[in-house]
């Protein structure tokens, strides 16, 4: 993968935002997904924030390479700190991480938002805490989408601010969109979840010292996939 060539789920994040967007992709690693949509003309502008030095210094790199220091400006930062003012953002990207490490960034980086940005995200599990920080700061669910890719499946969740809304615990955990589509790839994933809450369930059995709590949540769980897959 680079600028020129993004992953699959990347691909489906740029589907996301939106032209003309002034994106700050938050965790931008090599800044792979500000380059390519600065590339193909997408954006007005963008920040790519980094926290860690060594891929900071590889999206200066490739900012640089690819003559786009007038659109993309590369920022050594933590979280939305990576965010000023002056920047206009109108469009967050968080991608591979976990959905509880952007609720921390989210909820740690709150001044730095204005209430108006489009949030897409792309979370390496943890998606139920991060659809629950959502719907409790006032953030619709406006599409989804799940896909598989090298083995594993990636959740998107694109949500915008809007008035106060309300999900369901069994939404929480599917997804309100994604649960009503009931998509191929949606099915796939949540049969595998299915057996693997089956396995640990069978393991705990055997187990001593298994935490009843997480015991019956995983029984929920199993009742709600049975009653979504039929």
């Amino acid at each position: 993968m680079n600028e020129l060539t993004l992953s699959q789920r990347l691909e489906r994040v740029a589907a996301y935002i939106a032209p003309g967007a002034r994106l700050a992709d938050i965790g931008s690693d090599h800044g792979y997904l500000p380059v390519a949509l600065a590339l193909r003309g997408v954006l007005e502008a963008a920040v790519a924030g980094e926290a860690a030095v060594t891929p900071f210094e590889s999206a200066q790199r490739n900012v640089k390479r690819n003559g786009l220091e007038h659109r993309v400006t590369v920022r050594l930062a933590d979280g939305l700190e990576a965010i000023e003012v002056h920047d206009h953002i109108d469009t967050v990207s968080l991608c591979g991480m976990g959905g509880e490490t952007m609720v921390e960034i989210l909820q740690r980086g709150k001044a730095r938002l204005h209430g108006r940005e489009r949030l897409v995200l792309q979370p390496n599990g943890g998606e139920q805490p991060l659809r629950q920080w959502l719907m409790d700061n006032r953030y619709r669910i406006v599409a989804e989408e799940v896909l598989r890719e090298n083995r594993f499946d990636y959740e998107i969740i694109v949500a915008e601010p809007a008035d106060p809304v309300s999900y369901s615990a069994q939404e929480l955990l599917f997804g309100p969109l994604l649960m009503r589509e009931k998509s191929a790839a949606f099915i796939d994933k949540w049969q595998r979840m299915r057996r693997q809450r089956q396995m640990a369930l069978a393991n705990f059995a055997r187990a001593r010292d298994v935490p009843q709590d997480k015991a019956r949540l995983f029984a929920l769980h199993i009742e709600w996939i049975e009653q979504l897959l039929g």
